[in-house]
């Protein structure tokens, strides 16, 4: 199989100096990547900015914006058979970006913002047969909003996991996560390091191939 993996975040900038981000450090997409490479697939990974090294055996583009990581994963996606959505993609970014450094003196209090596309509903017309898995990055219980997702979006599985906790989410190695498929079913796993929960991702897109 042909993976397509997205990790990192996304940064919306408002001038050469200043953005819009958030926490991801891109280590559960990498560890995505690695294990889909490490089970024999080719893989293509979409890259938001991080202090990573590409894993072995993957090819790596790298990106800033959500707008440029919306481009990429059309462009990848032709030749990939799966896409697992990793990325924290900023929802918004500034209306107007300044080409040179914004004064604090002429600064407006307020910043308008503007939408960004959502990736995955961006690319639904061209779902055909791929397998399409997606996360849910939430604070208390994920599920229902993962469970929202699920159907909103049109995917095979969901990764839902809660960013709250200090032993899973973001900037740590372990994760405790739960897939939620369009049947109903869950599967709820233990606290992991990421490269394992990466490896339940790789077999459960097999089982589904």
């Amino acid at each position: 199989m042909r993976f397509l993996v997205t990790a990192g975040p996304t940064r919306e900038h408002l001038d050469p100096v200043r953005f819009l981000s958030n926490r991801s450090t891109g280590r559960m997409g990498f560890a995505v990547a690695a294990a889909a490479a490490a089970a024999g697939h080719e893989c293509l990974l979409v890259a938001g900015p991080v202090s990573l090294p590409t894993p072995d055996g993957v090819e790596r583009v790298d990106v800033v914006s959500a707008l440029e990581m919306l481009d990429a994963v059309k462009s990848g996606l032709e030749d990939a058979d799966a896409l697992v959505m990793c990325a924290a993609v900023a929802d918004w970014r500034p209306k107007a970006f300044a080409p040179t450094k914004l004064k604090k003196e002429g600064m407006a209090p307020v910043i308008e913002l503007e939408r960004n596309p959502d990736i995955l509903k961006s690319i639904a017309p061209m779902k055909g047969g791929r397998i399409f898995v997606g996360f849910a990055a939430e604070t208390g219980d994920p599920c229902e909003e993962a469970t929202r997702k699920l159907a909103a979006k049109g995917l095979d599985m969901i990764v839902a996991n809660d960013v709250s906790k200090p032993d899973s989410g973001f900037a740590v190695d372990t994760n405790r996560v739960t897939f939620l498929f369009p049947s109903g079913r869950r599967t709820y796993l233990p606290l992991l390091k990421k490269s394992e929960v990466a490896a339940r991702i790789v077999a459960a897109v097999e089982a589904m191939a």
